[in-house]
């Protein structure tokens, strides 16, 4: 029963990790959902900003502590280590979900772009950001990064392993495949409101926060090989010409990458 409970978790987890990123979509595009990210301003300037940077903050803080190897270790005590993942995917999307729901816009508009050629191609690339998300994610095991593969081999009694890490394209020309997915979605904006900029500017800095506190766990764990691919690799911003070659040793680096986002 227990390994029942476990399995049920783990997919309803993740049914309400995919239906949160597909809102995300819509959010931060104004697209089909009921309430996107622009507005008029409902309240005092100061407390809309307030609240809109509290809550991105907040939404990091639970996304960066959860994924510390020091966190899933005093976690796992309470809960079975195979559900540790979904927990950590289902709080994330709560985190969204509140967002979502107590966002405050600020109204005006720093651009818009008329021309319907360029308002196509700059739409484009905001689909392009969250498929280089999804893509990313599967690069490093999709089904694993979002604790499906742990509560399947718990229901079938077997033990979690790290797979082979399949050659990650993406990870050769960009260190971080999946947060440059994210910005560039969130800075793609036919239509740049003050609230879009306040939006993609306080992420901005989580993100490349959140990057060196995670780099600095993984130099920890594989010491000179993490350092040989930082100088060879760049951060954020991909490279245009692919590396020529692919160690094992980074192939699994990009691995445990995948497992920390």
């Amino acid at each position: 029963m227990k390994r029942v409970a476990v399995l049920v978790y783990g997919v309803v987890a993740y049914l309400v990790f995919f239906g949160t990123f597909l809102y995300l979509i819509g959010f931060t595009g104004n697209l089909v959902v009921p309430r996107g990210i622009d507005g008029e301003l409902q309240v005092p300037l100061w407390q809309a900003i307030l609240t809109n940077v509290a809550l991105i903050a907040l939404f990091g803080a639970q996304h960066s502590l959860m994924a510390r190897s020091w966190f899933k270790k005093w976690f796992t005590q309470y809960i079975p280590e195979a559900a540790e993942r979904s927990t950590f995917v289902l709080l994330s999307s709560v985190a969204l979900l509140v967002l979502f729901y107590f966002w405050q816009p600020i109204g005006g508009v720093l651009w818009s772009i008329e021309s319907p050629f360029l308002h196509g191609i700059i739409l484009g690339i905001f689909f392009l950001g969250y498929t280089i998300v999804l893509v990313s994610s599967f690069l490093t095991n999709h089904f694993d990064l979002f604790g499906l593969r742990q509560v399947w081999l718990y229901f079938r009694k077997q033990p979690y392993t790290l797979q082979k890490f399949r050659t990650p394209f993406l990870y050769e020309y960009v260190r971080h495949p999946l947060y440059f997915g994210i910005l560039l979605a969130f800075w793609s904006a036919p239509t740049m409101s003050y609230t879009r900029l306040l939006f993609a500017l306080v992420f901005t800095i989580y993100v490349l926060k959140a990057i060196q506190w995670e780099e600095y766990d993984l130099i920890q764990q594989f010491g000179d090989s993490y350092r040989k691919y930082i100088k060879q690799v760049p951060k954020i911003l991909p490279r245009l010409v692919r590396r020529k070659s692919t160690t094992p040793a980074y192939q699994n680096i990009a691995r445990r990458k995948g497992s920390n986002l």
